[in-house]
């Protein structure tokens, strides 16, 4: 096992040779492991009953967002999206951006460690900052929105989502986004949404996003 992997079974849960635990590849299969060589550097397991996680769904969800002006409460969204079902993550910066550098390493750590306590066997991928007018440019095959806080705007996320249709959903700073960044993603194919009547925090509403997809297509 790696080092930081290897380092928290032996060191820290204490696991000895012969014990008997689940892993994950990331990459959608989880494994029974047996710990053959307890090695705080390089842990040796023995891997057999190779089967394909729970967490497999037929569509591609991804939330862009602005990162908070505090990382914990990015680093909170980017748990619980991992615990609620996510693809991918990407980083962008607007006019009313608080923060404008991020530590992808640092999240792309916390999504392993959401990932290995909700028994996932996937891990979503965390794409650095980019420009936001870069970012609505970027190509995505399926439904694109983006939640913008507006009187005109009165249609709500789960009744413009199609089920098992990809969706990209756009989350703008605690400033939100400008009228012009609004203009601009709707000139490349973004439709405006609500995601309700309460005012929500930025990591909140990129959640409530995250799981009204999640929960449209989990629904018979």
């Amino acid at each position: 096992m790696p080092e930081d992997e290897s380092k928290h079974c032996v060191k820290v849960l204490r696991m000895t040779e012969g014990e008997r635990f689940c892993v994950t590849n990331g990459e959608g299969f989880l494994f029974d492991a047996e710990l053959v060589e307890a090695l705080p550097k390089r842990a040796t397991v023995n891997l057999t009953n190779q089967r394909k996680g729970y967490d497999h769904w037929g569509f591609n969800l991804e939330i862009a967002i602005a990162p908070t002006k505090l990382n914990e409460r990015t680093e909170w969204f980017l748990e619980k999206a991992t615990e609620i079902g996510i693809d991918r993550v990407r980083l962008f910066t607007s006019y009313h951006s608080e923060r404008r550098a991020a530590n992808v390493e640092r999240f792309q750590k916390v999504m392993v460690a959401a990932m290995k306590q909700s028994i996932k066997s996937r891990l979503p991928k965390v794409v650095d900052l980019v420009p936001f007018e870069k970012l609505v440019k970027q190509p995505f095959e399926g439904q694109k929105f983006i939640a913008w806080i507006d009187d005109d705007v009165k249609d709500c996320l789960c009744d413009l989502y199609h089920k098992g249709e990809n969706a990209l959903v756009l989350i703008g700073p605690e400033g939100d986004f400008s009228p012009e960044e609004v203009a601009l993603a709707r000139e490349n194919g973004f439709v405006a949404c609500s995601l309700g009547d309460a005012r929500l925090r930025t990591e909140t509403a990129a959640v409530v996003a995250c799981h009204t997809i999640q929960l449209i297509n989990q629904m018979k």
